[in-house]
C-alpha cells in the first residue's frame, strides 16, 4: 500500500546548493541521459523482533542463506544488488560464506551497515536513540564504523565503497567519517520522511535524485520514494492542499491515498503492492528519473523475521513484486540493469 504519512513537499533550498542536511549542501548531479537504471540494495541484517527494545544480543543471522532466493530473481534480469551487511553478518561464518559464493561469481557488491547496538564497541546505552548511528558522538559513531570496515575486510578481502546508516540514522558527522574511512557512496536518505519523533533525522528535504555532499565530497543516493495516483504530476500543489488545517482535521491525505488518487510510496517490495511499485516506477521515469534504487531487508526473504512476511507464502508474493518491478522497468519502462561501480563516478570525478 502506499504510504501517506510523509510529504514531499519541503520548501526549496538557497539558490545554487539543492538541499540542505544537517548544514551540509547536498548538489544534485545531472543524470546520464540514456534509459533508467535500476539498482536494488539489500540491508543484509541480524534478525530481531521490530516491535520489541533492541538488545545487543539478537545477532542471529539465519537469513542470510536464504539471499539466494532472492538473487534468482535478480539474476534472471541481470540486476547486481548490493548487499549493505551489518557487523553480525560481517563476522558469522555461514553468512559470510553465502555472501561470498554470490560476490565470487561476479553477481553482487558488498558495502556496510552500521546497527550500533550490535556493532562493538558498546560503550553507549542501547536505545531508540541510539539506534540511530548519526547520534552518537563522533568518536563512538567512527569507532564502531572502523571495527565494521575491519570486519568485512578480514572476511571478503577488500574495503567496502557502499553505506547504508542503520534505521537511515545518518547524522552531522556521517559523511565525513565515511569518506575518511574510504567510502564513496552513500545509500542513507529515504527523501521525504521524518524521523524526529524517535530521534532521528528529518529526510523531508531531500528527492529521490543522486547528490554529491560534504567534503571530500560523497555520492548520496536516495532510495526511490515518491507521489503515485492521477494527482502525482501536481505534487507540490496537492501537498499545500492537504497541509492545510482543514485538510489535516479531517484526515484528508489518509482518504485521498486510499482512493488512489494521491500517496506517497517507497520503491520497497516490503508492505507495498505491485500495482503501486509499477505506477511508482512509472512516474519516476515518465518524470525524467534515471536512477531508479528498490530496497528491502534481508530477514524478509525468510519468515517470520520481519512484519511484511510471517509465511512461507509470503515470501513467495514478496519474491514475486522483486520480480514485477524488475520486470516492469526493464521492460516496459525500457530501462535497463544499473552497474553499482557505475555510482562511484556519478559526479564524474573518475571510476
Amino acid at each position: 500500500m502506499s504510504d501517506s504519512r510523509a510529504p514531499l513537499n519541503a520548501p526549496p533550498p538557497p539558490a545554487g546548493i539543492d538541499a540542505r542536511l544537517f548544514g551540509i549542501a547536498y548538489h544534485a548531479i545531472p543524470e546520464r541521459p540514456g534509459p533508467p537504471r535500476l539498482y536494488v540494495v539489500v540491508d543484509t541484517e541480524a534478525e530481531f523482533d521490530w516491535s520489541k527494545p533492541f538488545a545487543r544480543h539478537l545477532v542471529s543471522v539465519s537469513n542470510v542463506t536464504a539471499q539466494e532466493s532472492g538473487q534468482a530473481v535478480l539474476d534472471r534480469h541481470g540486476v547486481r544488488p548490493i548487499y549493505v551487511i551489518d557487523y553480525p553478518v560481517a563476522t558469522q561464518p555461514a553468512a559470510i560464506e553465502a555472501l561470498g559464493a554470490i560476490h565470487a561469481r561476479g553477481a553482487c557488491e558488498i558495502g556496510a551497515h552500521l546497527h550500533p547496538w550490535t556493532n562493538p564497541p558498546f560503550t553507549e546505552a542501547v536505545s531508540v536513540l541510539n539506534s540511530y548511528p548519526g547520534n552518537l558522538s563522533p568518536e563512538v559513531e567512527e569507532a564502531k564504523l572502523v571495527n565494521l570496515i575491519d570486519a568485512i575486510e578480514r572476511a571478503f578481502g577488500f574495503r567496502p565503497l557502499f553505506y547504508k546508516a542503520g534505521r537511515y540514522g545518518i547524522g552531522p558527522n556521517t559523511l565525513a567519517l565515511i569518506a575518511r574511512h574510504g567510502i564513496q557512496v552513500d545509500f542513507s536518505i529515504l527523501p521525504g520522511i521524518d524521523l524526529r519523533s524517535e530521534g532521528g533525522p528529518d529526510l523531508r528535504g531531500l528527492r529521490a535524485v543522486p547528490y554529491v555532499a560534504g567534503e571530500p565530497p560523497i555520492i548520496s543516493v536516495p532510495m526511490s520514494r515518491g507521489h503515485i495516483g492521477p494527482l502525482a504530476p501536481f505534487g507540490p500543489a496537492v501537498n499545500r492542499a492537504l497541509d492545510t488545517v482543514v485538510a489535516r482535521t479531517v484526515r484528508l491525505r489518509g482518504v485521498m491515498s486510499r482512493l488512489g488518487a494521491f500517496g506517497t510510496a517507497s520503491l520497497t517490495p516490503e508492505g507495498v503492492g505491485t500495482d503501486d511499485l509499477i505506477r511508482l516506477a512509472s512516474t519516476l521515469a515518465r518524470s525524467g528519473h534515471k536512477t531508479l534504487v528498490m530496497h528491502y531487508h534481508s530477514p524478509s526473504l525468510a519468515a517470520g523475521h520481519t512484519p511484511y512476511v510471517r509465511t512461507q507464502a509470503e515470501v513467495a508474493e514478496l519474491l514475486g513484486r522483486i520480480d514485477a518491478v524488475c520486470a516492469h522497468v526493464l521492460g516496459p519502462l525500457g530501462g535497463v540493469a544499473g552497474n553499482p561501480r557505475d555510482l562511484l563516478a556519478a559526479d564524474g570525478r573518475g571510476s
